[in-house]
């Protein structure tokens, strides 16, 4: 339906979208990128709607500037590895190195969010890759290829073709969210639903997936808080 601002200091943008499953008006904060979603039912006005965002405005600005602020990666950052928070440091010789709470990098200080970044992708690559390769094994089906994506509305996908996708920054969370999020993906290729057939293939894989679950819905979005260009 497109996009209307809601004046004040700041304005906020709202994104109007109509919803024939809606049953009533919702105002939605995304926790990756803080934008603003207002749902219509079918039937209700978008005055209508204007009108209920305007009488939620306190809540609306109050759950905006709640939300964490984006982390720069340069020297003296401290980012998450594997769940482990880790302060970037200026390192020595020519590659990274991990030490007892710091990633040490070295080179000109410039360039440390990108040649921290190209170090995550492939640390994601090798972890997502194993924990794949394990799963399916077990399973007992190949897939076709890997790739890795910065992906924001999702951690990872399987194709029909059997391809899996995953997002890099699943490295910086826990192991345990990153092998769970490995588990579902690989069950897709048995199952390309979400039955409880498809449940029962990631408990059998994985085992309770409960909280590494819940660690996602909860801490996930702040893994896209971290920038690593300029």
């Amino acid at each position: 339906m497109g996009e209307h601002i809601l004046p004040g200091n700041p304005p906020v943008a709202l994104i109007l979208r109509r919803s024939s499953r809606a049953r009533r008006i919702s105002l939605r904060v995304s926790g990756l990128d803080g934008r603003v979603t207002l749902t219509l039912p079918r039937g209700v006005s978008e005055r209508e709607g204007l009108a209920f965002a305007r009488e939620k405005e306190r809540w609306l600005r109050g759950h905006l500037a709640s939300q964490p602020g984006d982390v720069q990666v340069v020297p003296g950052a401290v980012i998450p590895v594997e769940g482990e928070m880790l302060e970037i440091r200026q390192g020595a010789g020519r590659s990274l190195k991990r030490a007892e709470g710091a990633l040490l990098v070295p080179g000109d200080p410039a360039q440390a969010g990108a040649r921290v970044q190209g170090w995550l992708k492939a640390l994601a690559r090798d972890r997502l890759a194993a924990a794949s390769d394990r799963h399916a094994a077990t399973l007992g089906r190949g897939y076709a290829r890997l790739t890795l994506r910065d992906t924001r509305s999702r951690w990872g996908s399987c194709s029909s073709q059997g391809a899996l996708m995953y997002s890099w920054r699943l490295v910086l969370a826990p192991a345990e969210v990153l092998d769970y999020v490995a588990a579902h993906e690989v069950a897709h290729l048995a199952h390309m639903d979400h039955s409880r057939a498809f449940w029962d293939q990631v408990t059998a894989l994985y085992g309770d997936y409960s909280a590494p679950r819940a660690w996602l819905r909860t801490e996930g979005s702040a893994l896209h808080r971290y920038r690593f260009g300029a």
